[in-house]
């Protein structure tokens, strides 16, 4: 590891359960985040202010000024331009040693399974559900981890459904496909904050996931009521007759 690299990461190579190995390993590590609003803002911030080597970025959608009140990732300047554009000017003022790869086109059947094939986590931070079932199909094929985060007014919650781990659920688990219709933050608003709160989450989860420290929230959903400021803890065990995971 370099001097430079040292000093830029010398915060978290202090921590034990880091240390100059755990930051080497996630230099060489490759997280796909899919989806750069509100919950992918703070996680790409973070993952790639903390020295994730490889960071692959999904999303077709272009910044709009309603976007602006949470998605950190992207100013007036950006107004027009596609949000990967927008994510990868920023990332990489703020750390140029990582590589970005953007993926400006909607995620979805082979080319959604070749990207997170190539990962080591998957973070989710879409707003639309038909996404996420597909996210969680294609990672419990591929026995990827998926870092999941949903935000919706002054509430959010975060979860990880770890495949490679037999007892883990998936968000299939959580939330079945044929389900009833859920809001979405375009419909009933959204604290800012409570965005950012979740993503930052996701991006610490993702980091615990990657070096294999800690407590991971695989079996637990972790859910925050900013109108309180009190989070709470879900057990979620695995059903043994979801049609995803039942059977990986």
């Amino acid at each position: 590891m370099e001097d430079t690299q040292l000093l830029r990461y010398g915060r978290q190579i202090m921590l034990p359960q880091i240390d100059i190995t755990g930051q080497e390993r996630l230099l060489s590590s490759t997280v796909l985040v899919i989806g750069l609003g509100g919950l992918g803002s703070p996680v790409a911030l973070y993952l790639a202010a903390a020295g994730i080597g490889h960071l692959v970025l999904a999303d077709h959608d272009k910044v709009e000024l309603s976007n602006l009140q949470r998605q950190l990732l992207h100013g007036t300047a950006d107004l027009g331009k596609y949000k990967t554009d927008s994510a990868v000017n920023t990332l990489t003022g703020i750390n140029p040693e990582i590589t970005l790869q953007p993926i400006t086109l909607k995620l979805e059947d082979g080319a959604l399974d070749e990207a997170i094939s190539k990962v080591d986590v998957v973070v989710d931070g879409c707003d639309n559900f038909n996404t996420r079932f597909a996210v969680n199909r294609a990672c419990v094929r591929h026995h990827k981890p998926l870092v999941s985060g949903a935000v919706i007014r002054f509430e959010g919650q975060v979860s990880v459904f770890d495949s490679r781990n037999a007892a883990s659920p998936c968000y299939h688990c959580l939330y079945p496909e044929q389900g009833e219709h859920r809001e979405t933050c375009s419909e009933t608003g959204v604290l800012a904050p409570a965005a950012g709160i979740i993503g930052s989450i996701q991006a610490a989860e993702t980091i615990k996931v990657l070096l294999g420290i800690g407590e991971p929230l695989v079996g637990r959903v972790l859910v925050l009521d900013a109108l309180t400021m009190e989070l709470r803890q879900i057990r979620l065990k695995k059903d043994t007759a979801c049609p995803v995971c039942s059977q990986a």
